[in-house]
């Protein structure tokens, strides 16, 4: 390895050193003798091997350790702390962590999964230590933060968004700012949404023949509000006979192939990711993706976020020719959500506002909200059905709602919401027809409806006692009258089956 003589027999140290003295010292005696030997110019492997047994070398010659540390965890940290990614390699592959915010070199708190914030004893030795990690976790990935670039947007991986702020954007005495995510891809069941009380049965039965009877939704909400989750249960309920696309920008965040024992594809998904370049023409974005996408008989198309003024009207466009479409957007409420379609189309489209407003109507009749609580739980916050756009108003009807009653605080100053799901409305004729239209059967249908059989000849057969079955089993009317809530703050399913007994009084 070419380390000398000396470098073998140091006299140990009976000095106690702090771990910041030791990274220091080790820099300076790698930057002192080893630094033509560790150049990263040629084999980038064999300098890292060799930084590692340097390091390994000097620390027991010199007899260093560190309280809690073994010799092998000592050197393994020194060198993520030398040519690593040093403490973040731990958070960002710990399971659990959904976000690693950087606020300052010495000021960094991950987000879990279940939302909670927490404040990590970890930082970095300076700002010049924090701007030179987050350079090489960059570099890993093919980009560059310097001067003439201090702010970056990208990916590390599949599933890892970075943004990044470094000086001059920042005060120097802060070295950097980055936001790291991480998307986990993990299946979500109907069972986990429903315990940790997101939505009710009906709603998600709601959502579940929205997309299989061809109804495009739009998931709208802020970050880490649960748009995503809710989108890739959506996804994962349609059938396996139907041809599924799914289009991301940058990190894979679905994984939606279900494979038999022996690793063969029981449905038909494929997963596409959009490519950015510096050179414009070389640009594969999620525009273009989507055009190609359109040639490829979906039946089914997945777009992981409407971010762009292209997007917005190319995917809208794609639902109004016929295609399911999901997809999910930035909004702060399901009637503001529309109008956020619009004015992203806006900022290239030369239309009228009006226009465009009946296009996203249109293309998009169901909008689910989600929101993120105090008590970091996700919610499906409110599912509303758009009907037109006139004379400056948009009409739509209310379908479900979850309703905050209180938030309440204990002894050890944890947040708990209370509240409750429930349901406002039915859904309206265009969307009725349009849903059996393209298959669903009547009895599906029926939950969603505020109507008498008589009066809609879809549902007169249904009506009749020898043609489908009621909601619930015999003995679950015989406990009392029909509830509109349970005690767990669900939907009660007893009004099934007074919708059911009610067809059947005229």
């Amino acid at each position: 390895m070419g380390i000398s003589l000396s470098d073998m027999f140091f006299a140990a140290t009976e000095e106690t050193l702090s771990y910041e003295q030791i990274l220091e010292d080790v820099q300076k005696y790698c930057t002192d003798k080893h630094a033509d030997k560790l150049s990263t110019e040629g084999n980038q492997e064999e300098a890292r091997k060799l930084l590692k047994e340097i390091i390994y070398q000097y620390i027991h010659n010199r007899s260093y350790s560190v309280e809690g540390l073994s010799t092998t965890e000592l050197c393994d940290t020194l060198y993520e702390d030398m040519a690593g990614i040093s403490f973040l390699k731990k958070w960002i592959y710990k399971k659990g962590v959904e976000e690693v915010n950087i606020n300052a070199y010495n000021d960094i708190e991950v987000i879990m999964s279940g939302g909670r914030s927490m404040k990590i004893p970890d930082r970095f030795q300076s700002p010049q230590h924090a701007i030179d990690v987050t350079r090489r976790l960059l570099n890993s990935c093919g980009m560059v933060i310097d001067d003439t670039m201090p702010s970056v947007i990208g990916y590390l991986d599949k599933n890892i968004r970075i943004s990044v702020d470094k000086t001059p954007i920042v005060d120097t005495d802060i070295g950097i700012n980055a936001s790291i995510r991480i998307v986990n891809q993990q299946s979500v069941s109907r069972e986990k949404l429903l315990a940790a009380g997101s939505a009710t049965e009906e709603m998600l039965d709601f959502l579940t023949c929205c997309i299989r009877y061809g109804v495009s939704v739009c998931i709208a909400g802020n970050t880490g509000s649960g748009k995503t989750t809710i989108m890739s249960w959506l996804l994962s309920m349609v059938p396996d006979n139907r041809r599924l696309i799914t289009i991301e920008e940058g990190s894979r965040e679905f994984d939606l192939i279900r494979r038999n024992e022996q690793g063969r594809a029981l449905n038909s998904v494929v997963h596409l990711l959009t490519r950015p370049h510096e050179n414009p023409s070389l640009d594969i974005g999620q525009d273009l993706l989507l055009e190609r996408v359109l040639r490829k008989h979906p039946d089914v198309i997945g777009v992981g976020e409407m971010r762009s003024a292209k997007e917005a009207l190319s995917v809208a466009e794609s639902s109004r020719t016929g295609h399911t479409v999901v997809t999910t957007i930035h909004s702060n409420s399901s009637e503001s959500t529309y109008r956020r379609m619009m004015t992203l189309a806006k900022r290239k489209y030369n239309m009228a506002d009006e226009i465009l407003m009946q296009i996203m109507v249109e293309a998009y009749p169901v909008v689910v909200f989600t929101k993120q609580l105090e008590d970091g739980s996700r919610k499906i916050m409110q599912i509303i059905e758009g009907e037109d756009y006139r004379e400056g108003r948009l009409f739509y009807r209310p379908l479900y709602q979850y309703d905050v009653i209180d938030n309440r605080t204990d002894m050890d100053g944890k947040v708990g919401v209370i509240g409750r799901h429930r349901r406002l409305g039915s859904i309206s004729e265009t969307l009725k027809k349009r849903m059996l239209d393209n298959g669903i059967p009547a009895n599906k249908l029926l939950p969603f409806l505020a109507v008498v059989p008589e009066r809609d000849p879809h549902l007169k057969e249904l009506a009749s006692p020898n043609n489908g079955k009621p909601p619930l089993q015999e003995e679950n009317r015989k406990g009392g009258p029909p509830r509109e809530m349970d005690s767990d703050n669900s939907v009660c399913t007893d009004s099934k089956w007074a919708i059911y007994t009610a067809l059947h009084s005229f």
